[in-house]
């Protein structure tokens, strides 16, 4: 059985962004939050500070969302271990990141870079910019070649919970020669992207009939992916994006697309492990 909803705390502002978020998130889904603080592993640490934050978060919690399940724990096995590890025991992981302004967005540490990379479960990172939980549509970034339906599952599912509808973004990248401009070479978008969206509405189409009340929207551009999710970032109350799970040389780690979101997103960002 997992604890619900976990949050990594450190008494900074941008985590108790993260655990009201979590908070809101968890009323929705009829469960519980989990409050942990990861701590160095170092010998005879003094945890008293660390339990009283863990407390006094959970009572604000528990003040802003009354009958609100909160638990916390203190766990010293280290930043990264210790959080990759509290993730297996909920269905999500909330983090907070820091926000350097709106125009260079997140500056997400290596901790919460190495955790977002490495755990088995979703991870939503949260910034103090605008309110704790921002209630427009749920922006999710589709690879049409190579949908996840992991990645698509859990932003509808996240929009039937808002109430509110999804939009999936493909952003198509011109070849190279595509650079030389129309006086080299034809412009082959206005023939190419209506093909496209109709593939992205064949691979909505199965979500569409699993959550009736949820309007999709398909939409297709071109030019980078993770600059067109920043700027579709503005009005969204969440942004999805995938990271794959399989094996790798370089070990975990996320892609570019999901990377360059992560840093200048204004929207929550809720990175989905898939195959």
């Amino acid at each position: 059985m997992t604890q619900g909803i976990v949050v990594g705390v450190d008494g900074t502002d941008q985590a108790y962004a993260a655990a009201e978020w979590a908070a809101n998130e968890a009323v929705l889904r009829g469960t519980g939050v989990h409050l942990v603080h990861a701590r160095e592993p170092w010998p005879d640490p003094d945890e008293s500070w660390a339990e009283e934050l863990l407390t006094r978060t959970a009572g604000r919690l528990r003040d802003a969302c009354p009958g609100l399940p909160v638990t916390t724990r203190v766990l010293a096995s280290g930043p990264v271990p210790g959080l990759v590890a509290a993730a297996d025991t909920g269905d999500l992981l909330v983090l907070g990141s820091r926000a350097l302004g709106s125009v260079a967005g997140y500056l997400v540490g290596s901790v919460g870079l190495s955790v977002a990379g490495a755990v088995g479960r979703p991870v939503v990172l949260v910034r103090t910019l605008g309110t704790a939980f921002p209630r427009g549509r749920v922006t999710v970034g589709v690879d049409a070649e190579e949908p996840a339906d992991a990645v698509l599952e859990f932003a509808f599912e996240e929009a039937a919970r808002r109430s509110t509808g999804v939009n999936a973004v493909y952003a198509q990248q011109l070849p190279l020669y595509g650079a030389l401009g129309p006086a080299m070479v034809p412009d082959v978008r206005p023939a190419v992207a209506p093909g496209i969206e109709r593939s992205l509405d064949e691979i909505l189409e199965p979500w569409r009939e699993k959550h009736p009340d949820v309007p999709a929207a398909a939409r297709v551009v071109v030019g980078s992916a993770g600059v067109e999710l920043v700027e579709a970032s503005d009005d969204a109350g969440l942004v999805v994006v995938g990271r794959r799970t399989r094996g790798s040389t370089l070990g975990a780690h996320i892609g570019s697309v999901t990377h360059s979101v992560l840093h200048h997103s204004r929207a929550p960002v809720a990175v989905v492990p898939h195959d």
